[in-house]
């Protein structure tokens, strides 16, 4: 018996346990939806929040000024229309009426409050950097707010898609906002028991319209098998990209279950310590890009349900340029490369190695099994690989921190090449921004500021190519590939639409039949 199917059978019993020690609240019930998640997320203010399950549940309770429709297109949201009068000047004119959760009304004070406070270093928001373009914001009245750049950006709208916050809860006290999120999305924060489950309920006042499902329940459930099963029994009615691919046939089969596939912008990756006295020699990076088996990987671990990635952008992004050097699998060209690095192979292909790393990833059974591909073929260039195995919350502490020598991760909703601004411009090392890997280049720092104030798309897209051809050589990620979005939900489950980038906002739309 294959070892997935064996431990789907070993875990049945598991999950029956599971399933019958749930009191009726975790039933599913017609007016509710049960979502499963298979990490925790870490942070519910949207000011805060770097993660992708913490940017589904956000975007259920907070609304920004602009959003992201079904093709990544920007539409108002908070906003009704805006206008950009001078090329430093936007003015936004909201809609009336909309209310908070505890039912005061949203006004211009509280956009301001918003982004006034992410500006503010008390605050230490992630995303400090990315709004310091902003010189001004004046309220014009109580419904029109003007913002004021210092310099050009062609991502300023882009950037208004951060949820608002009400200033009287948010300024007053701080840390119970941050326990308990108040916005003004179609669904309310109710409760959250950490590490096993967050409850929203229905906003009857929704300013678009008051969704249909009362009430929407997110278990977080790391085990893949459980997960799974929960949704066969009727236990869990959604999940989304939280499903073994060598596990869909089992779900494809069954009658109560329907499977919805997509093209995704998630982007998968290897990230390197380059402050490591190892890992700092390109030549080391490049035999480990070359010693890794993506094809492989893709067809029988992820059963073909992604495609090889050459850099950060999607292939289906307009500044993507796939002219880049690219990693296809060759374990003697990493030889070579490893031994010109005066890192010679002591026995030649014996059992001694050359060195030693740790590579750190989740306790997710998927990513634990792409670890131990990694492992195997990294030992064949006389790599040792040691695999460190961590809770969701555990993991990402340490890879913020910079603890870490390898690891795996995914950026999730690519949609503009602003992105590596945020990841690899000098500047943006923690704690202002998501440059992990300490990656310096003063050439890359430049195009990537020039990227952000060039309008003219096809000049962007020429800086970006640039970039991409940089990144692809000097190798502070490995690209691995970009995932397919996969939903299972149950089949009387109805109006969901599968957004590229993961949104869930559709669930403010979804009923149960």
């Amino acid at each position: 018996m294959p070892k997935r199917h064996l431990c789907l059978f070993l875990a049945f019993s598991v999950i029956i346990s599971f399933l019958t020690s749930c009191s009726a609240d975790f039933i599913s019930k017609k007016d509710e939806l049960i979502a499963a998640f298979e990490s925790n997320p870490t942070n519910l203010d949207p000011r805060l929040a770097t993660d992708a399950n913490s940017a589904r549940v956000i975007r259920l309770i907070f609304n920004s000024l602009l959003r992201l429709d079904e093709k990544l297109n920007l539409v108002p949201d908070l906003a009704e229309r805006w206008e950009n009068p001078k090329p430093l000047v936007y003015i936004f004119y909201l809609n009336r009426g909309v209310k908070f959760h505890n039912g005061m009304e949203l006004t211009a004070d509280d956009v301001k409050y918003t982004f006034e406070s992410i500006l503010n270093p008390s605050l230490s928001s992630p995303h400090k950097k990315t709004y310091e373009r902003i010189k001004g914001i004046e309220v014009i009245d109580k419904h029109t707010i003007r913002f004021i750049l210092s310099k050009p950006s062609a991502t300023f709208l882009m950037d208004m898609t951060m949820g608002i916050v009400p200033k009287d809860i948010a300024e007053k006290a701080p840390g119970d906002f941050t326990s308990r999120p108040v916005g003004t999305g179609p669904f309310a924060f109710h409760k959250r028991i950490e590490d096993e489950r967050i409850e929203l309920r229905r906003n009857e006042f929704y300013f678009d319209g008051a969704p249909r499902l009362t009430k929407i329940i997110f278990k977080i459930i790391p085990d893949d098998t459980i997960r799974l099963l929960g949704l066969k029994r009727g236990a869990i009615d959604f999940i989304q990209n939280a499903i073994p691919p060598d596990l869909l046939p089992s779900l494809t089969t069954d009658k109560n279950i329907k499977i919805e596939t997509g093209e995704g912008v998630n982007y998968s990756y290897i990230g390197f310590n380059l402050t490591d006295p190892i890992l700092k020699e390109l030549r080391v990076r490049k035999a480990i890009a070359y010693a890794i088996d993506r094809d492989g990987i893709i067809n029988h671990l992820l059963a073909g349900m992604a495609t090889k990635a050459t850099g950060v952008l999607p292939v289906t992004n307009w500044a993507y340029d796939g002219n880049v050097t690219r990693y296809d699998y060759n374990p003697d060209m990493a030889k070579r490369l490893l031994d010109e690095a005066g890192l010679a192979d002591p026995d030649g292909d014996g059992p001694r190695e050359r060195f030693r790393l740790v590579y750190k990833t989740t306790n997710n059974d998927l990513r634990k099994m792409i670890g131990e591909v990694l492992q195997r073929n990294l030992k064949e260039i006389g790599i040792g690989i040691d695999i460190k195995t961590y809770e969701w919350g555990t993991f990402y502490s340490d890879i913020k921190k910079g603890d870490f020598q390898l690891y795996s991760l995914s950026w999730i909703g690519i949609v503009d090449p602003d992105i590596y601004y945020n990841i690899f411009h000098s500047d943006m090392m923690p704690p202002n921004g998501n440059n992990r890997n300490r990656y310096k280049n003063s050439e890359i720092d430049q195009l990537v500021e020039d990227g952000q104030r060039t309008t003219p798309q096809e000049k962007r897209k020429r800086i970006y190519s640039r970039v991409q051809r940089i990144v692809a050589e000097e190798l502070p990620y490995i690209s691995l590939w970009y995932p397919m979005n996969i939903v299972a939900m149950g089949k009387g489950v109805k109006g969901f639409a599968l957004y590229p980038d993961g949104n869930l906002i559709s669930f403010k739309d979804m009923y149960k039949e």
